[in-house]
């Protein structure tokens, strides 16, 4: 996948997140709910977009028992309940996909996480998941790369 898919790909998790956190729907069915409806003009979603997408809401939703107390652990300030819903799943999915060890380099996914937060986020927030990001890559031995 290109940068611009990938950027695809994680906006469509983030959404698919948002639909299960609101409690409107299951993760399966907000997959759907998404790429049926609220993303007509992808006549069909590419594969792989959507497969990236699929398994990143769902193994964020997975993993949270794992990620949240990592997040907590970083930065005493973190709450969840005063970050906006749509910055506290930006932070969650960077860290699922730092945790996993993904095939993208933790800097490709630090910097991007970073560029979806200023399509959705406050500049603040956007400098403390920043912070955050750099904090949990150090701790969890990402490698300096993500310095870049």
């Amino acid at each position: 996948m290109n940068k611009a898919q990938r950027h695809s790909a994680r906006e469509a998790a983030l959404q698919i997140l948002y639909q299960y956190e609101i409690g409107r729907c299951e993760i399966a069915q907000a997959v759907e709910t998404f790429f049926g409806l609220q993303w007509p003009h992808v006549d069909p979603a590419p594969g792989e977009l959507r497969t990236f997408a699929a398994e990143l809401a769902h193994e964020t939703v997975h993993r949270l028992p794992a990620i949240d107390p990592l997040i907590a652990d970083t930065a005493e300030r973190w709450r969840p309940e005063r970050m906006a819903v749509l910055d506290r799943l930006i932070l969650r999915m960077a860290v699922c996909e730092l945790l996993r060890g993904p095939e993208t380099p933790p800097a490709v996914v630090i910097n991007e996480a970073l560029e979806l937060a200023r399509t959705f986020s406050t500049e603040d927030a956007v400098k403390f998941i920043n912070g955050m990001l750099d904090g949990i890559r150090k701790k969890i031995g990402a490698g300096p790369e993500a310095d870049s």
